[in-house]
């Protein structure tokens, strides 16, 4: 009796630890096939669009497909194109340098005669986040390569240069409310703390009075128009950011109770290169170095008036990014837009850079204007994320990009071109960092809160995507019988009918029935 006893409570035991499972795992592949097939046509998704495909990193057998070869918007799926791009032209040692030029060394009293240019190459690293939440620990390096140089004072301007990218700060296809969030921060070559500032409101200390705001990190770069109002024990807080395109004064409106807690955001800077230069002349004053002169910047458009020829200055000191692989973790955890687009950016202009050369080599002035001037470095980007889709494999026109990171509504991709962009990246080179890169089910990134308590958790690697009418998850997984899958899954244009079956519950379902999956493809007819 104790024996049975003791049976009991360890099956119990094990039931209550194993992961949920809503329904039990397909026993075979044409029933896994046909449960997907049935998901896609409940009547929920009548009015909507499945684009799906899934296929064995082993056996090459295509597990599943639906409407595989049709375009889709993929919201931050895009990612997966731009960063695969950059690793495979770069490699994952690559970092992104950002110098500091002078017409000439310091004198001996180390007094730098003339303007200090710090020019950028769309580094995204250089933000309090990775600092320990400091901006000046992440200026320190640049700091610390002008004192090794000798200098003590600066006599010039302080000049932020942002003209190695070219064109709008704005990608190409974003919405005009986009700009005012996070995730639409302006484009620039030199770019400090992700162009952007977090605000915080407290409660003022007696009903009617207005909230307490503050900046961080803390600068005079921007103004706070304070048009709130603290309001009554027990009232509904409802605070709002406002700030005007092509200006820095932030409207900060709404109430708050009195016993709330404390509410924050991040609000998008204009002229990330001039926030630069401010954070960076502070930065120097604090380690002793004087600036004589103002503070000014100067982007493509204004070099293109007096063209900043390297040869004829001297480089002072430089600064290098994270290695490419580690940004390629900052942009894919967390969805990070602006660094998304920096990337794309830099391989564009390096196009461009490649393509002068090839230009003033064969001495065509016509087709040097053509290249430059007249094709933004996010156009260039674009061009060689083109020619790496046809090296790949990818059906031309299955890859329809204007901007690298997913923000714009017009990017178009097939769940076709999408596995094979996914299967090639395993066989990579840099592999394991493009794998390691990916949000993990249950654990960090974008997916930290989703597929716990299943077998889909700590297992799928994927890349999240999410716009009002997109959805989308794609990337890897190991099933229940130790097979590796690629997949693809977009949903587009759905409308839930409730939380339960929001769209990320959906694709998220997939992605366990995946996980779950107890058969080998190699093993079925």
């Amino acid at each position: 009796m104790r024996k049975r006893i003791f049976v009991l409570c360890l099956l119990l035991f094990v039931s209550l630890n194993l992961p949920a499972q809503t329904n039990p795992s397909a026993a075979s592949l044409a029933e896994l096939q046909s449960r997907l097939e049935a998901l896609m046509i409940e009547p929920r998704f009548a009015a909507a669009s499945w684009g799906v495909k899934i296929v064995s990193l082993e056996s090459k057998k295509t597990v599943f497909e639906h409407d595989a070869g049709k375009l889709f918007s993929p919201a931050s799926n895009c990612k997966l194109y731009t960063m695969a791009l950059a690793l495979d032209q770069l490699g994952g040692d690559y970092r992104i340098k950002s110098s500091l030029y002078s017409a000439a060394e310091p004198d001996k009293r180390g007094t730098l005669k003339g303007d200090l240019i710090v020019y950028g190459r769309g580094d995204p690293t250089i933000n309090a986040r990775l600092n320990d939440g400091d901006i000046y620990q992440a200026l320190q390096p640049l700091v610390s390569a002008l004192t090794n140089a000798g200098v003590r004072r600066i006599s010039g301007d302080l000049v932020g240069d942002e003209s190695f990218i070219t064109g709008s700060p704005y990608g190409s296809g974003w919405a005009w409310d986009d700009v005012n969030f996070y995730y639409g921060a302006e484009i620039s070559a030199l770019t400090i703390n992700d162009n952007s500032l977090r605000i915080t409101v407290q409660p003022g200390f007696r009903i009617g009075e207005p909230c307490r705001l503050s900046i961080a990190p803390l600068t005079s770069y921007i103004v706070l128009s304070n048009r709130t109002q603290t309001i009554a024990t027990g009232g509904k807080r409802d605070i709002n950011f406002f700030r005007p395109g092509e200006q820095n004064m932030i409207y900060v409106t709404g109430k708050m109770p009195l016993d709330a807690t404390n509410y924050s955001d991040e609000v998008t800077m204009h002229d990330p290169a001039k926030l630069f230069v401010t954070f960076f002349k502070e930065a120097l004053q604090r380690n002793g170095i004087k600036v004589g002169g103002k503070i000014r910047t100067e982007n493509w458009l204004s070099r293109r008036a007096h063209t900043f020829d390297m040869s004829k200055w001297l480089e002072l000191g430089a600064v290098e990014s994270l290695p490419l692989r580690d940004i390629n973790r900052e942009v894919q955890k967390p969805s990070q837009n602006l660094y998304t687009d920096l990337v794309l950016a830099h391989v564009g202009a390096l196009a461009e850079q490649r393509a002068t050369r090839r230009a003033n080599a064969s001495d065509t002035t016509n087709q040097t204007e053509t290249v430059i001037g007249r094709i933004s470095s996010e156009d260039l980007g674009v061009r060689e994320l083109d020619k790496f889709m046809k090296k790949i494999g990818v059906k031309s026109g299955d890859v329809e990009f204007e901007e690298g990171s997913g923000l714009s509504r017009n990017n178009l991709v097939t769940p076709n071109a999408t596995i094979t962009l996914l299967e090639h990246m395993s066989r990579h080179a840099e592999s394991e960092s493009y794998l390691r890169a990916l949000p993990i089910a249950g654990v960090d990134g974008s997916l930290r809160n989703r597929m716990k308590k299943t077998r889909a958790e700590k297992n799928v690697h994927a890349k999240t995507g999410t716009l009002r009418w997109a959805n989308a998850l794609s990337g890897y997984v190991t099933t229940a019988a130790g097979e590796r899958l690629a997949f693809c899954l977009m949903l587009n244009r759905y409308q839930a009918p409730d939380a339960e079956y929001a769209a990320k519950n959906e694709l998220d379902k997939i992605a366990v029935m995946l996980a779950e999956f107890g058969f080998r493809t190699d093993q079925q007819p």
